[in-house]
Order: C-alpha cells, then sequence, then structure tokens
C-alpha cells in the first residue's frame, strides 16, 4: 500500500511538472489530457473494485440464504447504479476540468 502511494505522488508530480514549466499552450493541453485521462482511469478502476466487492457480497449472502436472494438482489442492484453514478460524476468533472478550465 505504501509503494502505491508513492508510485502515484511520484506521478503525479511528473504530470504537473510539465504543465508548470510549460512555455506554450499545447503543451497544457497535453498536460490536462494526461490529468484527466489518469483521473477517470482511477475513478473508474475503483467504481470497478466497488462493483466487484458487492457482487461478492451479493453472493456470499445468497449463499448462506438462499430465502433472502430477492431482497439482496435488490439492494445489490440499487448499490451498483449509485456505484455507477459515481464513475459518471468523476467523467463529468473530468469533462469540465479538460474542456472548461
Amino acid at each position: 500500500m505504501k509503494f502505491a502511494k508513492i508510485l502515484l505522488t511520484t506521478l503525479a508530480m511528473v504530470l504537473v511538472a510539465t504543465s508548470a514549466f510549460a512555455a506554450g499552450d499545447a503543451s497544457l493541453m497535453s498536460a490536462k489530457a494526461y490529468a484527466t485521462a489518469l483521473g477517470m482511469g482511477i475513478a473508474a478502476g475503483l467504481c470497478g473494485i466497488a462493483q466487484g466487492m458487492g457482487v461478492k457480497g451479493a453472493c456470499d449472502g445468497i449463499a448462506r440464504n438462499p430465502e433472502a436472494a430477492g431482497q439482496i438482489s435488490t439492494t445489490l442492484i440499487l448499490g451498483l447504479a449509485f456505484i455507477e453514478s459515481l464513475a459518471i460524476y468523476a467523467l463529468v468533472v473530468n469533462l469540465i476540468l479538460l474542456f472548461v478550465v
């Protein structure tokens, strides 16, 4: 976990340094594109992990208590929809950062 934090921090510094020392608009747009791609990649990856954990928990719950499958499935679908909306919000924020800011 500590290695991942160090790696992501180093990667963020490298991407930010490019735009901080940029002389023209082309490199700034390129840095913004890299930053938004990285942000969306992280958001999509974490949402995928969360959805996988949710489905795993639902499968475990249904396996332990088959009578509650209807309620578990309903809660699972609702939870997956909320997690997917987080990925869509991340996409909207990244597009705003890319084209407006």
